[in-house]
């Protein structure tokens, strides 16, 4: 599996773009969590886009992720009642304050490194190509990423 950071500018598509699987790491201490966040499917009435997002909790890198929010509208991330971590957990404190920063400024906030694992973004492919890894989606999907 090829890892690849992420540039700045490309990491809110690229958690956004429906099928994402990233790695924040903190420049400063080294800590880091792997997490998954996946676009809701949209139910009917429904104006804006949700996702959900989970943390990496065992050994299992494809299934061991714990459900612990969601963001909404406004791009703003919560807790929800089916919420499987508390709002003062350490990687749940780390995913909020990284990405109000993040939708904030759109840009990767200083101090944290946001890595792949060589996946498509969107579809969840594997990345051959240098230029795909580095932009972290397959050239079809990065079409069609807005």
């Amino acid at each position: 599996m090829t890892e690849a950071k992420l540039e700045s500018a490309a990491a809110l598509p690229f958690a956004l773009a429906g099928n994402a699987k990233f790695t924040l790491r903190s420049v400063k201490t080294g800590t880091r969590y792997t997490y998954k966040v996946r676009r809701a499917e949209e139910k009917e009435g429904q104006t804006h886009p949700r996702w959900f997002v989970s943390l990496l909790t065992g050994s299992d890198n494809d299934a061991d992720f714990t459900y612990m929010g969601m963001i909404d509208e406004g791009l703003t991330f919560r807790l929800t009642k089916s919420s499987k971590l508390a709002a003062t957990s350490t990687p749940v404190a780390a995913f909020d304050w990284f990405f109000k920063r993040l939708a904030a400024k759109r840009v990767t906030p200083d101090g944290v490194e946001v890595w792949h694992a060589g996946r498509c973004g969107r579809c969840g492919r594997t990345l051959t190509v240098p230029e795909s890894i580095e932009q972290g989606f397959g050239p079809e999907c990065a079409g069609r990423v807005a």
